[in-house]
């Protein structure tokens, strides 16, 4: 395949990716936007191996066939309520990936040679003085390009081992391997500082001896450290914007390959990916009232919370035969899901009890907070699985203002996103955040397995109110419990 056809390919794959980021910004364009994705990507490789600089292809294709094994096989056997650890552990390979692709560059820089034109020794004096011009100015190009190329290389590497190890931690603590509690090591802000001031000086120092290693490997051994240090100390109600973080990431290390593989289309796709997830990151951060560099300098949870055992008041518990009775008797219902619905993966009993509600005459809508669940859109997914109307769906900006004129709330798994401490306490580590506003609705009924508090460590004041009640069990049980009493 010829360099320009290889240039016209990856122009379709880059058109395809952007298509593909804007399908998927819709539910209804979504299944369309994956499609885009596939087929760019399908491009891109074909072009990319049967380029004109291609080599060893045939291994390149016997390593593809296994990935693509492995890959099918977990995608096949992967529950939804383990999606966000699924993408985690995906974006520590592609840190991994920048990593062993920064230290094969390394060295690789080849210096092209000054080229004397034949019988130079028979022109004149001047002629000979512009010749050793054009040889320094060649010669000092030659430089900055090795200097160029040596940066993209550190930094190629020190984002890739970052994102490696961040990932494998965030893996952990959603896979429940790892305390979700955020790690409080003395002084860990300048520590985090120190990591990233001696990062820079070893720049300096490997851009001055370029065929020099260590320091390289160090930085690589501080980048590791750097990594599982910054997502440790993140609490575990910050996941979703961790994951968001950490895509964002993935993505800079995959532009960061591609500059040290002279691809274009590489360089590109990590380019959108890399800004993608970094807006995204910062969606979910305004719609928990933080900072970014708030979510980096530590989760929720890291100051002290009211324990599960705190008095707030006495808890009324409910059937699900009482549930039903409210259920039939009301003319507005809004569902606010939360990971407690993807464990007990209870969207699809759910789905059907709200075409039964909507059969009835009743005004069904769910109401989803931006980091419900463990993943950016987590909520969305499940329900977009369990057949669920896409029209009625809604965010928390679309239907916050609804619950003051809604009959029954059902919170389904949901906790920290309708915990009114984010608005009433000043004190509460999630002061400021804002939260669905169930509490304004005239009957909320709260599915839960106890009263334990929720993934942040802080108490919820909702579950006292005088007008809500406790479901407790399986979301999944007590749903299908429901369903029975409405037919």
């Amino acid at each position: 395949m010829s360099e320009g056809l290889v240039q016209a390919a990856y122009i379709v794959a880059a058109l395809l990716f952007i298509m593909s980021l804007a399908g998927l910004s819709k539910h209804e364009t979504a299944k369309a936007g994956c499609w885009y994705g596939i087929v760019g990507m399908t491009i891109a490789l074909i072009a990319t191996i049967f380029g004109p600089h291609s080599e060893g292809t045939f291994w390149i294709i016997i390593a593809m066939i296994i990935g693509a094994v492995i890959g099918i096989h977990r995608a096949l056997k992967v529950e939804m309520t383990e999606m966000p650890e699924l993408v985690a552990i995906l974006h520590s390979f592609v840190g991994l990936a920048a990593v062993l692709v920064g230290f094969n560059s390394f060295g690789l820089h080849a210096d092209a040679v000054f080229v004397v034109p034949d019988g130079v020794e028979y022109v004149t004096e001047s002629a000979q003085a512009l010749l050793a011009q054009q040889k320094a100015a060649f010669d000092a190009e030659q430089a900055v390009l090795a200097n160029i190329h040596n940066v993209e290389v550190f930094l190629g590497i020190f984002i890739g081992a970052v994102t490696f190890t961040g990932s494998v931690v965030a893996f952990g603590k959603l896979r429940g391997i790892i305390n979700s509690k955020a790690l409080m090591l003395p002084h860990r802000h300048k520590l985090n500082l120190a990591a990233l001031v001696v990062s820079a000086l070893l720049m300096v120092a490997f851009l001055q001896a370029p065929h020099n290693i260590f320091p390289l490997l160090l930085m690589t051994a501080i980048a590791l450290a750097f990594g599982w240090h910054l997502v440790a100390s993140i609490g575990g109600a910050d996941m979703p914007v961790v994951v968001s973080m950490l895509n964002s990431y993935s993505g800079w290390a995959a532009a960061a390959a591609g500059f040290m593989l002279n691809n274009d289309l590489l360089i590109v796709t990590g380019a959108l990916v890399g800004s993608s997830g970094a807006i995204l990151s910062y969606i979910m951060c305004k719609a928990m009232n933080r900072s970014f560099v708030s979510v980096i300098a530590g989760g929720f949870g890291n100051d002290t919370v009211a324990s599960s055992d705190d008095e707030q008041g006495e808890h009324r518990e409910t059937t699900a035969e009482e549930v039903a009775e409210l259920l039939k008797n009301a003319s507005s219902v809004i569902i606010t899901p939360g990971y407690g619905m993807a464990v007990a993966q209870a969207q699809y009993p759910v789905a059907e009890m709200t075409q039964k509600l909507r059969d009835r005459g009743v005004n069904v809508r769910f109401g989803i907070h931006p980091v419900a669940g463990r993943l950016p859109g987590h909520m969305n997914v499940l329900l977009a699985e369990a057949k669920v109307p896409y029209d009625v769906v809604l965010e928390m900006d679309e239907i916050n203002d609804d619950f003051a004129d809604t009959d029954v709330v059902l919170v389904i798994g949901a906790n920290d996103t309708v915990n009114p401490a984010a608005m009433d306490d000043p004190n509460s580590p999630i002061a400021g955040m804002p939260v669905l506003e169930v509490w304004k609705a005239a009957n909320v009924i709260v599915f839960k397995r106890s009263m334990a508090v929720g993934y942040a460590g802080v108490q919820n004041p909702l579950f006292f109110k005088e007008n809500t009640q406790m479901l407790f069990g399986d979301a999944k049980e007590r749903v299908d419990d429901i369903l029975k009493a409405l037919s």
